[in-house]
């Protein structure tokens, strides 16, 4: 049977990417490689002057007695002190609590299925983008569910699919909440940040307006590209052997546990206004202005309280958790999902500051930074060329947070020595990290969507995927380009205190 050209590539692609080590493997790897590459630059003499204070930064070789001493002294250290590390359990325990008890996944399904059907696809697709809040849930529950739905419906079932997988995976990063992928990127790019500034912070509501803007521009052209290319290149959907299903609506129990969490939630956020909108509020900075406030600079500390208070009232409110045991089994069950995350980050962890004490990093910002100055680019050809490069790069590395380990200590210090902030470099990032998801077999969830697919068309494989969402990745890079372009044009900040140049 003759293949597609693009079933082809993707095939090949696929190979590619499975004959890749796994992702912790890939960053002990770097990190020897480190370890070899700073003893042969210091032998030659490299360096770089860096263009702000005129200091002058040497290639220090790691296998030297001062460099050993570091690797076997400050390798716990490396770990434990890896800004992302702290950041993401602490974010995982509230939502793996509000996930747990069921609260996400009622609020979905209410979502959904008590909207207008003229409203449908939009609704899809925004549930998708709000379910990145809590890491699989999108692509384990509303995935399916959405295929159910188009067919209760009379439509396509796997145009509803598609619409979903769009918005989750596609819109992996827009949302108008943040979810954990937040708080993560934004401590990679704090520990990449400080090679060139050692005060520097990276706030996980970096990107957030951006990113709330986004939501909308996503869900609108996922909506279209759903009705105007996907339904009409499927067709009726004909299948006697596939029976309507019934969409099980929300019982009383969980609209109660719903409405309880609600008010709490509203509570919680009279009180955060109470100490916000006085001048002398007690969430208000030491100099009183709210973008040093602790609500922003402890962010992740709130999500935890308001995630896991909800999702602990819910749960009581339905019978899930009965006692305080049942609570803590909830927080555990979160913690198992972020073992082999674990294990990645103690890798990157050892990565990250080899490339620090060996002034590898520093040196390769300053002379890419020069290079890149040389061509006169300007900021947007600059910024479309490193979203498309990291779009590609996601074809053959699945991992958002290992792809941005990788990346950021190279090219948010660049950028930095170009004068622009670590928040646009991971706004970029993101944009090129989201847009082929839906078109990669390295994507973690691939399997399952072909799996998914293939109960409506038992024919379908890699070629059926792509085929269906290469119109959403195109026109999801073009649309994102341009709201970026008009972004940068105006010179919005990105989130609170996030602007464009440094």
């Amino acid at each position: 049977m003759k293949r597609s050209p693009i079933a082809i590539f993707l095939n090949g692609v696929e190979k590619v990417g499975n004959a890749l080590p796994h992702p912790a493997t890939l960053f002990g790897s770097f990190a020897l490689i480190v370890l070899v590459l700073s003893a042969i630059f210091s032998a030659i003499g490299s360096s770089a002057v860096h263009p702000g204070t005129g200091e002058v930064f040497e290639a220090i070789n790691l296998f030297s007695r001062d460099g050993v001493h570091m690797i076997l002294t400050r390798m716990v250290s490396n770990f434990t002190n890896f800004a992302p590390l702290g950041i993401v359990i602490v974010a995982m325990l509230g939502i793996g609590l509000a996930e747990d008890s069921g609260l996400i996944a009622a609020l979905i399904r209410s979502l959904v299925i008590y909207s207008p059907e003229r409203y449908l696809t939009f609704i899809i697709v925004l549930a998708g983008i709000l379910s990145n809040l809590a890491s699989s849930v999108g692509y384990v529950l509303l995935v399916p569910l959405a295929g159910i739905i188009f067919i209760a419906v009379g439509r396509h079932p796997i145009a509803g699919m598609a619409a979903a997988f769009a918005g989750v995976s596609g819109g992996y990063s827009a949302n108008l909440v943040l979810g954990t992928i937040d708080p993560l990127l934004a401590g990679l790019s704090q520990e990449a940040a400080r090679l060139v500034d050692s005060t520097y912070h990276v706030n996980p509501t970096a990107n957030y307006y951006f990113m709330v803007a986004s939501t909308f521009v996503i869900a609108i052209l996922g909506t279209w590209i759903t009705e105007k290319i996907v339904i009409p290149r499927l067709g009726t959907y004909k299948n006697d052997n596939i029976e309507k299903e019934e969409i099980s609506r929300l019982t009383p129990i969980e609209k109660k546990g719903i409405k309880r969490s609600s008010l709490f939630f509203l509570g919680f956020l009279v009180l955060l206004l109470i100490g916000l909108i006085p001048e002398n509020g007690i969430l208000r900075g030491t100099d009183g202005s709210f973008l040093k406030s602790p609500v922003l600079k402890g962010v992740v500390a709130i999500l935890f309280l308001v995630a896991g208070l909800m999702g602990i009232v819910y749960g009581v409110v339905t019978g899930k958790y009965k006692n305080d045991t049942d609570v803590m089994k909830g927080m555990s069950e979160s913690m198992k999902t972020l073992a082999s995350y674990i294990v990645l980050v103690f890798f990157a962890a050892q990565f990250v500051e080899y490339f620090n004490w060996s002034n590898l990093g520093i040196i390769l910002a300053i002379n890419g930074a020069s290079f890149i100055q040389s061509l006169n680019l300007g900021l947007i050809p600059l910024v479309i060329m490193f979203v498309i490069f990291a779009g590609m790069i996601n074809l053959v590395m699945g991992s958002a947070s290992a792809k941005w380990a990788l990346l950021a200590p190279i090219f948010i210090p660049m950028f930095m020595f170009l004068g622009y902030t670590p928040e646009l470099t991971q706004v970029a990032y993101r944009i090129g990290d989201s847009v082929t998801n839906i078109i990669s077999p390295m994507m973690s969830f691939f399997a399952l969507i072909i799996a998914y697919f293939q109960k409506y068309d038992e024919k379908t494989g890699i070629g059926t995927i792509v085929a269906t969402m290469l119109p959403y990745s195109i026109i999801f890079f073009i649309g994102w380009i341009i709201l970026l372009i008009a972004w940068l044009l105006v010179g919005i900040p990105l989130g609170p205190g996030a602007g464009i140049h440094l």
